[in-house]
């Protein structure tokens, strides 16, 4: 038995250095097979799943029945949360997956299972860049009429937002994208060149170039009103320094996630299409691009158990009634450091007082 697994290994090796004539581009490779992530992936799915359920069920609590208002910051936050849910749900099959060597669970489960974890990325990302924007027009700009967003408004830009994500995945429900037969049946979407149909290539090209542009677009986003809402605090230096530099961490904290769950995904992604392109012949780079690619979704799906963080820090409603479900002994103290409220707190030296005060009002109800 010990010899017959060797000869596999080994046999899979050689294909993986050889290159197979006939495939896309004048090259092929073997399919890819379950090496390095069945290793590394289930451990760090589950401490991903456990610690989003239950930060998620939290932050779900909170909102269904200990909020008492609801602003568009809020719809947005969450929606976030029913982003982070579908992707939760679709773990444990993939995990699964993972511990049993193959995919068990058919045809149809598996194109709802690719759906929902790439669709989880799409959505978590305009979701945040969303808040993010929110935030900077409510800090940056308190009279702009952005800000006077109604809650209907909200729920048709969180839908747009919906509507924006799902449309290019939706493609992902039509082809079949089961590998192998019998128990070694597995659930890929990234495949070889020698095995993919023509749809299915151009269909996984697609999704590089999406997962490229929903990462640097965005991205420039928030490091723009991160930047914005640093250097304005700090302009007009709203609050005690103390205040304005911890404004500055929640901003930078904000990045730090989103480029620790996003970056190595897009940076995988990137170097297979480069391996793809101009490397057709090179198995043993595209065979490394592409298990190092499966391993970076791990850390695509800690955004979800990271996101309970975001909702802290974006809306102090949350924070407020977090606080007041808590035990007597374990309730926050006061809401500070809280970027939002520093501007609607205090005021620069140009503004009048009567203008000072109406700020005041207007943000009071409608933190963050």
């Amino acid at each position: 038995m010990v010899l017959d697994q060797n000869e596999n290994f080994t046999t899979i090796i050689s294909n993986l250095t050889t290159p197979v004539p006939g495939g896309g581009g004048g090259g092929g490779c073997p399919p890819v097979g379950i090496q390095l992530e069945g290793v590394i992936l289930p451990p760090v799915l589950t401490i991903d799943v456990i610690l989003g359920l239950l930060g998620n069920i939290v932050a779900l609590w909170i909102f269904c029945f200990k909020l008492k208002t609801w602003n568009p910051n809020n719809l947005f936050l969450f929606n976030l949360v029913i982003a982070d849910f579908f992707a939760l749900v679709s773990l444990p099959l993939r995990i699964d997956a993972l511990l049993r060597g193959h995919w068990v669970f058919g045809d149809g489960l598996c194109r709802i299972n690719l759906f929902l974890m790439f669709s989880n990325r799409s959505a978590s990302i305009a979701l945040m860049t969303v808040v993010a924007i929110y935030r900077y027009f409510k800090v940056v700009h308190p009279h702009h009429r952005f800000n006077r967003m109604t809650k209907r408004q909200a729920v048709y830009v969180s839908l747009f937002v919906w509507l924006l994500v799902i449309s290019p995945r939706v493609p992902m429900l039509a082809y079949n994208h089961i590998k192998g037969s019998g128990n070694r049946t597995q659930c890929f979407f990234f495949t070889s060149y020698k095995e993919a149909s023509r749809a299915i290539i151009i269909l996984v090209g697609m999704h590089r170039i999406l997962t490229v542009l929903e990462f640097i677009i965005p991205l420039a986003m928030l490091l723009f009103c991160s930047i914005r809402i640093s250097s304005f605090l700090k302009e007009r230096q709203m609050g005690k320094p103390d205040k304005v530099r911890k404004a500055m961490r929640v901003c930078a904290a904000i990045v730090a996630v989103f480029m620790v769950c996003f970056l190595p995904t897009t940076v995988t992604t990137v170097g297979v299409w480069a391996v793809r392109s101009y490397r057709p012949w090179d198995c043993n780079a595209f065979y490394t691009f592409t298990q190092l690619t499966i391993v970076s979704l791990g850390l695509n799906f800690l955004n979800s158990a990271l996101d309970p963080i975001v909702y802290i820090f974006s809306s102090s409603m949350f924070r407020k009634a977090l606080c007041s479900s808590l035990p007597r002994a374990l309730r926050c103290c006061q809401d500070t450091g809280d970027a939002e409220n520093m501007a609607s707190s205090s005021g620069t030296q140009s503004t009048s007082q009567h203008e000072l005060k109406s700020l005041r009002a207007d943000r009071g109800s409608e933190a963050m």
